[in-house]
């Protein structure tokens, strides 16, 4: 398996941890995304999104880190990174979406860089954009794991979920979100 991806991008952070939670071996190759490394012509031609995380796994290429995590659990069942039961799973996917959908667009690299270029945003205007869709989807998050956490997020294993959660506290902190809102 090859990974591609950017040891600051949080998509490809969830995908790490989902290959060390399953105990997969893997080669990363690193697309710098501040320089613009994803629009390489060679990349571009593997994944025409020129984004990461993009895997390499026998001739085949995923992309998109949700993606990528459901291929992971079905192909590699063990440990499962998804509950039993339905309505667990309905639960863990909503707590996925909450953050890699809802809030992880709202203030990754090419977001900021429209807001700032396009918009003409200010870097507070810019600062107050991430807080307020992080704030709001951590509180939704957290709201959730009061409900249905244990030792994880959702119960006592981890799953989908905390594979989401960690890189999204991560920026969080690295973006000092807290502090910039009362």
């Amino acid at each position: 398996m090859i990974l591609h991806g950017y040891w600051r991008s949080g998509a490809a952070y969830r995908v790490r941890i989902a290959l060390a939670l399953k105990g997969l071996a893997y080669e990363q190759v690193n697309h710098d995304l501040r320089t613009g490394g994803q629009a390489d012509p060679a990349y571009a031609a593997l994944n025409p999104q020129r984004l990461v995380p993009a895997l390499e796994v026998d001739g085949l290429v995923l992309t998109q880190s949700v993606a990528i995590l459901e291929w992971l659990d079905e192909r590699f069942p063990s440990p499962p990174l998804l509950p039993g039961d339905a309505d667990g799973r309905a639960i863990v996917r909503a707590m996925v979406a909450t953050l890699a959908t809802d809030v992880h667009p709202l203030h990754n690299l090419r977001t900021l860089k429209a807001l700032r270029q396009d918009f003409g945003a200010s870097e507070p205007q810019v600062n107050a954009w991430m807080a307020h869709w992080m704030t709001d989807g951590f509180a939704a998050i957290e709201a959730l794991i009061a409900r249905h956490g244990g030792d994880f997020a959702y119960g006592d294993a981890p799953t989908l979920a905390d594979c989401v959660t960690v890189p999204a506290l991560y920026s969080a902190v690295r973006e000092a979100v807290a502090t910039r809102r009362g």
